[in-house]
């Protein structure tokens, strides 16, 4: 007994000294600029930066190889500690972008060709003929991106539809990538108008499928005053887009749209309101199979 302890001991002892003077040959200097930025970041690790999360995005900022302005979470105000942790003159801010859906075909908008009975998921209802609805181009309202966003930014709405709050929305761009119809994409919060509709197909099938479809009528084009919209090719057909570094958000095309495909927002903030939930891996539709 006296010899297993002796022996326990000594082995303890022998791979203590090994683990002090591996501890003193690999270690690894941090920079403190590095711990001086984790302090500051929202710690949202949304992977809005492209980073793998918030400590990713600090080592990034001070190697040199990720923009402040990356952090959209953090606003501007974020961007001016880190300047001035880093010692740079604050530069080149990128505005807070947000998620603005190009759908406003819901309930009572869109025609319906089945009533879908399947698993709620957007990727699913796209596998039986394209969806219910009968435009090909318009979102499929099984909340993917709903369920997909860790900030509780999006909620279905009465309509079907999602419904973005812009206070909330970090800018992560998931919900981007969710989407199997393409349909949200990333705005700057001070872009406030906005082509709500995708439909490449011609006027007359657009209507038919959707009543707040773009109909191509050129009107929004005609009336810019900035010549900031224009109805360009897209896909097998056109659609209205909108040229934002030339809008200026007068909202004149929004009134003349005579389908209401184009609206006008109210103004934005820079702030946003971190609120996180327990993320849902993308994919999947909650349908209780795997329980």
């Amino acid at each position: 007994m006296l010899v297993a302890v002796i022996s326990l001991a000594a082995m303890g002892a022998i791979f203590g000294i090994i683990l002090g003077i591996s501890s003193k040959k690999f270690h690894v200097e941090v920079d403190p600029r590095v711990e001086a930025l984790l302090n500051i970041l929202p710690g949202a690790n949304c992977g809005a930066c492209g980073m793998p999360g918030c400590a990713g995005f600090a080592e990034g900022v001070v190697a040199g190889t990720v923009k402040p302005s990356a952090c959209v979470p953090g606003g501007k105000s974020l961007y001016e500690k880190i300047a001035e942790i880093l010692g740079t003159e604050v530069s080149d801010y990128e505005e807070r972008k947000v998620a603005q859906l190009l759908c406003q075909g819901g309930y009572g908008h869109a025609k319906m060709l089945y009533r879908y009975r399947g698993i709620p998921d957007c990727h699913a209802v796209l596998s039986a003929f394209k969806g219910p609805k009968a435009c090909n181009y318009g979102c499929v309202r099984q909340g993917n991106c709903s369920r997909i966003c860790p900030f509780g930014a999006i909620q279905m709405g009465a309509d079907g539809l999602p419904v973005v709050d812009y206070y909330l929305c970090t800018g992560c761009n998931k919900c981007v990538l969710e989407c199997p119809q393409s349909i949200i994409k990333l705005v700057g919060v001070s872009h406030l108008v906005n082509v709500r509709c995708i439909n490449a197909d011609k006027p007359k099938a657009a209507k038919a499928a959707c009543s707040v479809a773009c109909i191509k009528c050129r009107i929004c084009e005609k009336n810019c005053p900035e010549d900031a919209v224009h109805v360009v090719p897209f896909r097998d057909g056109t659609v209205a887009l909108i040229d934002y570094d030339k809008c200026t958000n007068c909202g004149i095309c929004a009134a003349k749209c005579p389908t209401n495909a184009i609206d006008k927002i109210s103004t934005l903030s820079e702030e946003v309101v971190m609120e996180m939930k327990e993320a849902v891996n993308s994919g999947c539709s909650k349908c209780e199979v795997c329980q």
